[in-house]
């Protein structure tokens, strides 16, 4: 086995369990999807659990106190698209000063589909009440974009290692949107599967 292909079997997940010695998280997550003595989270809740334990631990290694936030504000000022530019670009500067290398923490963040792939590795189930038939479409949507992904990635690091284009370590996201005519209401496709609808009234 080549390293990139152990590095692709691994998944970024637990590649960054083991680069940022964050081992009990991957732990926490298993538990906390299969619901052991707790009540069980989402996959979008775990990717930002995720995402918050992953900063925590970049600033505990660099002793950053500039930022004078929690993980989870610090998340939201550099993801959250609600966010202003100013308060964006002051908390990069922030941590810049800390000696943080913000576009390869921000390169860090997973998705909750990364974490769904992290824990189909672990072996974790955990058994539903009923699979309907939004749950099944669900997987396929979450089968099509997966794929997605994949083509993406494999057309860009063939035009990357061939010279045609300049683009450094990347990763490739791929959203989903249902925008609903009647109620003018946009949402991300899991979100609106999760929900059981949008912001239509009920007829």
């Amino acid at each position: 086995m080549t390293a990139d292909t152990s590095r692709t079997r691994r998944g970024k997940v637990e590649r960054l369990l083991a680069a940022y010695d964050m081992g009990e998280v991957g732990e926490e997550l298993v538990a906390a999807w299969t619901g052991e003595g707790r009540e069980r989270r989402s996959l979008r809740e775990l990717a930002r659990y995720f995402n918050e334990q992953l900063i925590e631990q970049v600033l505990t290694e660099h002793a950053a106190t500039a930022v004078g936030a929690d993980p989870g504000t610090v998340l939201d000022r550099l993801r959250d698209d609600s966010v202003s530019t100013a308060v964006r670009n002051r908390t990069r500067r922030q941590l810049e000063r800390e000696g943080v290398d913000v576009d390869e923490l921000e390169s860090a963040f997973v998705s909750h589909s990364a974490i769904q792939t992290f824990l189909r590795h672990r072996g974790a189930s955990r058994e539903e009440p009923d699979t309907d038939q939004v749950a099944v479409e669900a997987e396929h949507v979450q089968g099509l974009r997966n794929r997605t992904v994949t083509v993406v990635e494999d057309k860009v690091s063939s035009l990357r290692s061939t010279d045609r284009i300049d683009v450094g370590s990347f990763n490739v996201i791929v959203d989903v949107q249902v925008y609903c005519e009647d109620c003018q209401t946009g949402m991300d496709v899991d979100d609106l599967l999760e929900a059981g609808g949008c912001s239509c009234p009920d007829a």
